[in-house]
């Protein structure tokens, strides 16, 4: 069998050798290298090449194929150089349109001469037309299936995708991986049938359900996929539970640091913070690696319950070290939790690119030697030269705006060799991920299945809720006024703005300019300015003129978006609120509402909006449910915004869809759980067919 589709495996020769390896490689940039993959590679699209259609009856945004005869052609000038030509049936005309052309071209578009065209219909300034169209020679006999047309790359034609394709359906293994009885219970196509139709479907098939992937054909192949990452995501937990961690046992005495820290606060924990704490505890406590998603809404307080989690890994003996995408928010973390742990003996380190080489030196030799505890920093943390004695816990804050390279590297420096009974065992450092963007059910059962999820679904008490308003951007002279009146009675406002700089594509208002205008508006009133731009001393200096009052309006771009907490803030105002995402949104207006101030988030647009950006504010308006607003993301944009860099630039999943296929996934899920009980060698044939050594990317 060759290893790669459609190419000769011989030595390739002097004429056609770089040829053939060119064709080699663009298959390969597919990841078409075998009959197998190339079975998988499956059409985006399907073209009627079954039926000649009356030229009549055809209908803008429909694609169509018909003949006809040529009756006059013309290269035209302006607007642009284009060549025209008219093709009539016997029912109508219809015009061709070719924008760049070559001689060729217009050699056939001779009057007089008939051709078979295909193309989308579109209407144009003089009737419907056929832009860059596909001609062939009339009269051949016509297809018998529809003709199904595939994703590609540059310089790899659809003529040598399909003829690659049709000669993997004779030469791969289309044997089902699933027993027969199990397709019959779930009700679905077998294997060969539905790979073979969807790549070659008859001509009277169901079109529309071909397209919108509910044919029985697709749900047996998106079940397919589904129940494949099922029982990957299933061996990468028990992967890691055959590794080895150092169990941390949760000390109860009132002596302990955890419990001297819950008497000292000037709160008491919710009874939803309480859970997922214990639930947190009784992972360490074990003897293999906590892999656990600790989400929560804006605001519900999650720092504390990693602060009491580093604890009981510090009282252990372990050092700790949390990460935070920004400067911003790992300095809120590392403020929140020196005020907390340093009254009671528990020193916190301070990593960052801002800080300076004498510091850096310090905190280097004290994470090498042990005597820092807990350390908190940015991706400094993960750089070369960052020898932690003893890591025992990793906190990993906002963990999707992390690639998967970044959260390994910072996981693999805690990973030791121990003596363990006279052998070597690898030693892994438990592992707490946090998220305030709640991760909704059916993601959660897909790409978060190998994890362990606890979620704070309870805010603390005294929360205030947002009131959340549409403003169109034309009222913007009356918002600026009410800032001015907030700002007399001693509040302070976030305006947030999407870009730094003029952008000479996207006219949007920016942060420099709304600076300068409401520092002019604004008279006797400081207004500050904070941005990815800005050095990260600079931005420190804002943030804490800010938080001590002494800066009355900030002009920021989304570095505010997660980690501030300023409780004296009671009005957000996001500018161009249409161009965020629903996340993003929600993320921002948890930045007010933090104090006893009734707040204010103003969503300021400008018209008209799309339907989308119209179904976002409206969520916004209608919702502050972080676990609702994420379904309703979900459902707009697809997983990738919630998943982030997790998947390492791997297609999330290339045929079933989170938003319309939750019944499959649950389905999948309980089949992987059977099938992992009772046949382990289906699973590794199912494995190999749908995974072919991606699993990795899943356990990251």
């Amino acid at each position: 069998m060759n290893s790669s589709p459609n190419l000769s495996t011989k030595r390739p020769s002097k004429q056609g050798g770089s040829k053939d390896l060119s064709v080699r490689a663009k298959f390969e940039r597919l990841g078409l290298t075998s009959p197998e993959a190339l079975i998988l590679h499956l059409p985006i699209r399907y073209e009627d090449e079954t039926q000649i259609q009356p030229i009549a009856s055809l209908r803008a945004g429909v694609s169509a194929q018909v003949e006809g005869v040529v009756i006059r052609s013309d290269v035209l000038q302006k607007p642009r150089r284009q060549l025209t030509a008219v093709l009539r049936d016997e029912t109508a005309e219809i015009n061709l349109r070719w924008l760049t052309f070559y001689p060729s071209q217009l050699n056939q578009m001779q009057a007089g001469k008939r051709w078979r065209v295909r193309g989308e219909v579109r209407g144009g300034m003089y009737g419907y037309e056929f832009v860059h169209p596909r001609i062939s020679v009339p009269d051949a006999p016509l297809s018998v299936s529809l003709t199904p047309v595939y994703p590609t790359t540059d310089g790899l034609s659809q003529p040598s995708l399909r003829k690659a394709i049709a000669q993997a359906l004779s030469s791969a293994n289309l044997d089902d991986t699933l027993p027969n009885k199990l397709i019959h219970q779930l009700n679905l196509l077998p294997f060969d049938e539905a790979i073979r139709l969807l790549h070659a479907p008859p001509a009277d098939a169901n079109a529309q359900s071909l397209m919108e992937h509910e044919h029985p054909a697709w749900i047996r192949i998106k079940f397919d996929e589904l129940l494949a990452q099922q029982l990957s995501l299933a061996a990468a937990r028990e992967a890691r539970q055959s590794k080895r961690a150092n169990p941390f046992k949760a000390i109860r005495t009132s002596k302990s640091l955890v419990e001297r820290l819950k008497q000292t606060l000037p709160f008491t924990l919710t009874d939803a913070q309480q859970r997922v704490c214990d639930e947190i505890s009784a992972d360490l406590a074990r003897t293999f690696p906590m892999y656990r998603l600790l989400q929560g809404d804006v605001g519900s307080g999650k720092t504390i319950v990693a602060a009491l989690a580093a604890l009981q890994a510090i009282e252990n003996g372990a050092q700790v070290a949390l990460m935070a995408p920004t400067e911003i928010l790992a300095e809120q973390h590392f403020l929140k939790l020196s005020a907390w742990c340093e009254p009671l003996g528990v020193r916190v380190f301070w990593l960052a690119g801002s800080v300076s080489a004498r510091a850096r030196r310090e905190a280097l030799e004290a994470i090498r030697s042990g005597e820092a505890k807990l350390i908190v920093g940015t991706q400094a943390l993960i750089q070369e030269g960052v020898d932690f004695a003893s890591l025992g816990l990793i906190i990993v804050d906002e963990q999707h705006r992390f690639g998967v390279a970044q959260r390994l590297t910072l996981s693999r420096k805690g990973e030791a060799d121990e003596d363990v009974l006279h052998s070597r065992s690898e030693v892994v450092p438990h592992q707490l991920t946090m998220s305030a963007t709640p991760i909704p059910r059916t993601l959660a059962m897909t790409f978060y299945a190998d994890l362990e999820v606890s979620s704070i679904d309870q805010l603390p008490p005294g929360r205030t809720p947002v009131i959340t308003k549409l403003i169109a951007s034309d009222r913007r002279g009356e918002l600026i006024e009410h800032i001015a009146q907030a700002v007399a009675k001693g509040q302070q406002t976030y305006w947030v703005c999407p870009l730094v700089e003029e952008s000479e594509t996207l006219d949007l208002q920016t942060a420099v300019d709304t600076h300068q205008e409401l520092s002019q508006a604004l008279v006797g009133m400081r207004v500050g300015l904070v941005h990815g731009r800005l050095h990260a001393n600079e931005k420190a200096q804002v943030m804490q003129d800010f938080r001590a009052g002494l800066i009355h309006v900030l002009v920021a771009t989304t570095v505010i978006e997660v980690g501030v907490d300023v409780p004296n803030a009671s009005l957000m105002v996001i500018e161009h609120a249409e161009r965020f995402g629903l996340a993003q949104l929600h993320q921002l207006r948890g930045r007010v509402g933090r104090g006893a101030l009734q707040s204010v988030c103003v969503l300021l647009y400008q018209t008209p909006l799309s339907m989308i950006a119209r179904q976002r504010l409206r969520a916004m308006y209608e919702t502050q449910d972080g676990f609702e607003i994420s379904q309703r993301d979900l459902d707009l944009r697809g997983p990738g915004e919630l998943l982030g860099a997790r998947q390492s630039g791997m297609a999330l999943l290339r045929f079933a869809d989170l938003a319309t296929d939750s019944a499959l996934v649950r389905m999948a899920r309980e089949v992987a759980i059977e099938l992992r009980k009772e046949s382990p060698d289906i699973v590794k044939r199912h494995l190999n067919r749908w995974m072919r050594g991606r699993e990795d990317y899943l356990r990251s």
